[in-house]
């Protein structure tokens, strides 16, 4: 494999692996009631509409049919991937549940 191969191997790696953090995120939106668009856009609010998330939107299930995402993981998740600006949104929703839930 030469030098450009392992490149785009690469590239395309981290692709896939972007793309199951957004997944995580937006089932564990949906796991506590929340839009996964409107914490994205409250993140960053002067990005346009993400179409990778849009995407997972797709492959989301409904909260009843979804195994637990943890906290921790959806935050480690984000932090991995410079995602600070929405881990730092997340924390705050997680802030606004009731002890019992957390």
């Amino acid at each position: 494999m030469n030098n450009k191969q392992l490149e785009e191997q690469m590239i395309e790696n981290y692709k896939r692996e972007e793309h199951m953090m957004i997944l995580v995120f937006a089932q564990w939106c949906i796991n506590h009631d929340l839009d996964p668009a409107a914490l994205y856009h409250s993140a960053y609010p002067d990005q346009p509409n993400n179409e990778a998330l849009q995407q997972a939107l797709d492959l989301t299930v409904p909260k009843e049919d979804a195994g637990e995402v943890p906290d921790d993981t959806v935050l480690g998740v984000l932090s991995l991937f410079g995602n600070e600006e929405l881990a730092f949104i997340v924390t705050q929703e997680i802030d606004k549940r009731p002890r019992k839930n957390r």
